[in-house]
């Protein structure tokens, strides 16, 4: 029997790509998806290329503080939103509403549980953000990308099925591919360092990789590329950097193919959200992570300590990016193959490549009971 499912899932890069994975894996089982995703120009971006799935775009709800007066308009565009919702599913015949996390998730989900249909979310955090928390009340179901996140749902069933990524990132890609992807001349001896915040950029990272770049250059020599995701307003100062550095690099604002950046890397700085630590652990890579300080309740930390507890990666504070010594760091890691590799190996084991088919198969189940 053919299903009827929609999934909400926009706002960020970390909950847009994991709910694209789970819509591909559905319609591959025969069944009708509907994308749900915010009018948010990442969203735009990163749904490019997926004409084989409908999206329909809803506005981008963030919650503010119960005190703050914006909680009023709040709570109206939420109720809009959920009368916007009851029409669309209505329409589309939903069966069942997944939602992939934040406040674009809860509207969706809360007019599929009063038409009737299943609920579920999912969580990628080791952290619930509060939206999942509102909206679990829901959910029939409550799907985890990690184990330590069921504390957090103690009235709910959870299932521990891991965090989807793109299918498109499991497309092999040749280093010769991902080379002239990048704009880099082919050098087989070359170590790349690939750098990203996430689907839009982080200004500590890339602050702190500007002013270590002399010494990292110094440390690593002319066998070095730099491959950074800065984000639109910091890509300009960071390229200066590195240009004045004398390093070989590609600094994008945003980038569509993931595959060629991983297929390149030998050492990753990233941030510690969920799906940057699924695709890392799904490609073994080893990396250095820089938890987002302002992160709701600290989870980017937990995130990154899930990591770090298992020897799969190095956990830095923002705040320690002291120039020189990470400069070190990095050069040193890059010039330990043998450390990389040892991290990389840790990674991997945390790896779940069979997130969208478990997300899939728990919908189907609970949908035709």
């Amino acid at each position: 029997m053919s299903l009827h499912i929609a999934i909400a899932c926009g706002g960020t890069g970390g909950h847009l790509f994991p709910g694209i994975a789970v819509a591909e894996e559905l319609r591959k089982r025969g069944h009708e998806c509907l994308v749900l995703i915010s009018r948010k120009e990442i969203d735009t971006l990163a749904s490019a290329g997926y004409e084989h799935l409908r999206f329909e775009k809803l506005d981008a709800i963030g919650m503010p503080k119960l005190l703050s007066p914006k909680i009023v308009p709040f709570a109206v565009g939420i109720w809009r939103t959920l009368g916007l919702c009851r029409a669309m599913l209505r329409e589309f015949k939903a069966d069942a509403v997944l939602g992939m996390g934040g406040f674009t998730s809860l509207p969706p989900v809360w007019a599929g549980r009063k038409l009737g249909a299943r609920t579920f979310i999912h969580d990628s955090n080791a952290i619930p953000g509060k939206a999942n928390r509102v909206t679990a009340r829901f959910a029939d179901c409550v799907f985890l990308g990690m184990e330590e996140c069921a504390a957090y749902f103690p009235k709910r069933r959870t299932e521990v099925t891991g965090t989807p990524i793109r299918s498109s990132l499991l497309v092999p890609v040749t280093p010769a591919e991902a080379e002239a992807y990048f704009g880099f001349q082919p050098s087989p001896e070359a170590k790349t360092l690939l750098v990203t915040g996430g689907s839009q950029g982080a200004r500590g990272i890339n602050r702190g990789l500007a002013a270590a770049a002399a010494e990292l250059r110094k440390r690593v020599g002319g066998k070095l590329r730099i491959i950074h995701l800065a984000g639109r307003e910091d890509a300009e100062t960071v390229a200066k950097a590195y240009g004045a550095a004398g390093i070989d690099f590609s600094v994008e604002s945003f980038c569509p193919r993931m595959e060629c950046a991983y297929a390149l890397a030998d050492l990753v700085v990233s941030r510690s959200g969920a799906s940057s630590l699924t695709e890392l652990a799904m490609f073994g890579l080893p990396s250095v992570l820089v938890p987002y300080p302002y992160a709701a309740e600290d989870h980017q930390t937990r995130n990154a300590e899930t990591f770090t507890r298992r020897n799969a990666a190095i956990m830095l504070r923002e705040a320690d990016l002291a120039p020189a010594e990470f400069g070190r760091l990095l050069g040193d890691l890059l010039a330990d193959d043998a450390a990389r590799a040892r991290i990389g190996a840790f990674a991997k084991n945390l790896a779940t490549p069979r997130a969208a088919e478990n997300i899939a198969a728990l919908i189907e189940e609970k949908c035709r009971r």
